[in-house]
């Protein structure tokens, strides 16, 4: 593992470990922390618990999630898995549920994020849209279609 971050430590890594909840939780790695904590403030609406340069928490609609940089996984059996790589997540869709998409399309264009696919009500009765962060992983905040 590398780390750039000369900053005071936020909080061990130990301690962040035990604050999570039970379920599901996303890491995501990518080339930028900046670039992605930026998308998810900004288009997303999240709340940025902590980021650095390596690292960032985020908190969105209840969930935590985290953002690690490649360099900080320099070592790890995934890191071959995503060097290179221009887009991250592909084939998945981070849906986010309870988050208004036709106001994330708004900020996303606003913010000259890719929208892939504008605010749309869908046969299966979601009103959705899906927008790629500059990572390339593709959210989907989607709410109950009026």
């Amino acid at each position: 593992m590398v780390t750039k971050s000369t900053g005071e430590s936020w909080m061990s890594p130990s301690e962040f470990a035990r604050t999570l909840p039970r379920g599901i939780g996303l890491n995501l790695l990518v080339g930028d922390v900046g670039a992605e904590v930026g998308f998810c403030r900004e288009v997303l609406g999240a709340m940025i618990l902590h980021a650095d340069e390596d690292f960032a928490a985020i908190e969105l609609c209840g969930s935590i999630f985290m953002l690690h940089a490649d360099h900080a996984y320099d070592g790890h059996p995934m890191q071959g898995a995503v060097k290179g790589q221009a887009a991250r997540g592909a084939g998945i869709e981070i849906r986010v549920m309870g988050l208004d998409p036709d106001r994330v399309e708004a900020r996303a264009k606003a913010m000259g994020a890719e929208v892939l696919q504008a605010a749309t009500n869908r046969p299966h009765g979601l009103r959705e849209c899906h927008i790629a962060a500059p990572s390339g992983f593709v959210w989907a905040p989607g709410v109950a279609a009026a």
